[in-house]
């Protein structure tokens, strides 16, 4: 992959030149989500554009490669069981970007004994990149909650009767 990307922190889910921040419920509980998270080679079960996805450096990081070749490698930044699973983008063969940060978290539903995940995609990269990516939110936020539902549908048929 030709492009390297700025390392960043956990504190750019706040200062990110642009932040696309998507919520949805899930009837599993935050313990079951962060587990199926934090499984990286079951995302292609449940993450729909997700085409390949593995763990690297001993777990702490992730290559992940999307249906059309898009491919990402990256550092996981924060595993906290049952709240909270993030990464950030290494190297990647998209041109224009520049930083790129993905967080879950997980809070327990008001509602129920499921859960409210808060995804946040922190990123920056040159004026055309922000402005497609902009355009892309409604297509980004339905990916999303496809995930969280087929996530939510696997964790159910997993769980024993």
């Amino acid at each position: 992959m030709r492009h390297r990307l700025r390392p960043v922190g956990l504190g750019y889910v706040r200062t990110a030149p642009l932040r696309l921040v998507f919520v949805a419920e899930a009837a599993a509980p935050p313990e079951a989500v962060f587990t199926a998270l934090a499984d990286v080679e079951g995302w292609p079960r449940w993450y729909r554009q997700v085409a390949a996805a593995h763990s690297t450096d001993d777990g702490r990081g992730r290559e992940i490669r999307l249906k059309g070749g898009t491919r990402f490698t990256e550092t996981i930044m924060a595993a906290d069981p049952a709240e909270r699973y993030a990464y950030r983008v290494d190297r990647t063969n998209i041109p224009g970007l520049r930083a790129l940060l993905e967080e879950w978290r997980l809070l327990p539903s008001p509602y129920g004994t499921g859960s409210l995940v808060r995804y946040t995609f922190a990123v920056d990269g040159v004026a055309p990149l922000r402005g497609a990516l902009r355009l892309l939110r409604p297509g980004l936020r339905r990916a999303f909650r496809d995930a969280v539902r087929a996530l939510d549908r696997q964790l159910a048929t997993a769980a024993p009767s």
